[in-house]
């Protein structure tokens, strides 16, 4: 997948979104831990996620380069991650599970947020996510940042996380029209067949 060139709108810090390698584990690692701190694996999420492996061709990096100084010295380092997670939803009423992904955690240096690089890392995967074939998307956020990139909240009762969540919070997207009709239930770890 090739990469992606972007800079914030509000900004002119360049970076460039590209698919997550091996070589960027302990950078995103470090990354996830200043963003979110140790609590972050008590999250409903993180219960999601235990013992399933992220969606590889679904997890990218924004890389941040800056040339200052008279010299023209270069900095470069991770600027965000995203991740995304199989998931299954259901039964509904008639007994249907629907798959899902799971978005989460996007991750965004404190030092560089509010510079369009969480954006950039959502456009990219939630593209490649609909090329892949996946049709819904969930995740746990602050809906005034989220819908930027598409997302509503889901109609309360609907669909249930494992405790503790704020079901105020918990937000979808269908990436096909139509994907999130009569999807209701549990948010489960998926069945291994």
């Amino acid at each position: 997948m090739p990469s992606h060139s972007s800079s914030a709108p509000a900004s002119s810090t360049p970076f460039v979104v590209r698919p997550q390698t091996q070589g960027h584990a302990k950078a995103v690692d470090t990354l996830l831990d200043l963003a979110f701190g140790p609590g972050r694996f008590a999250k409903a999420s993180y219960r999601l996620r235990e013992g399933v492996d992220p969606i590889d061709s679904l997890s990218f990096v924004a890389e941040y380069t800056n040339v200052a100084g008279p010299r023209g010295h270069t900095e470069e380092k991770l600027a965000g991650s995203i991740r995304y997670w199989p998931i299954q939803i259901g039964p509904n009423a008639e007994g249907l599970v629907t798959d899902a992904l799971l978005l989460g955690p996007l991750a965004v240096a404190p030092d560089l947020q509010s510079k369009g690089a969480g954006l950039a890392l959502m456009a990219a995967s939630l593209a490649a996510a609909k090329e892949q074939g996946h049709r819904l998307v969930f995740l746990v956020g602050d809906l005034p940042y989220y819908q930027r990139a598409g997302f509503s909240k889901v109609p309360a009762g609907q669909v249930v996380m494992p405790q503790p969540y704020d079901p105020e919070r918990l937000l979808w997207i269908a990436l096909e029209p139509g994907a999130d009709a009569g999807v209701a239930g549990a948010m489960l770890r998926p069945r291994v067949l």
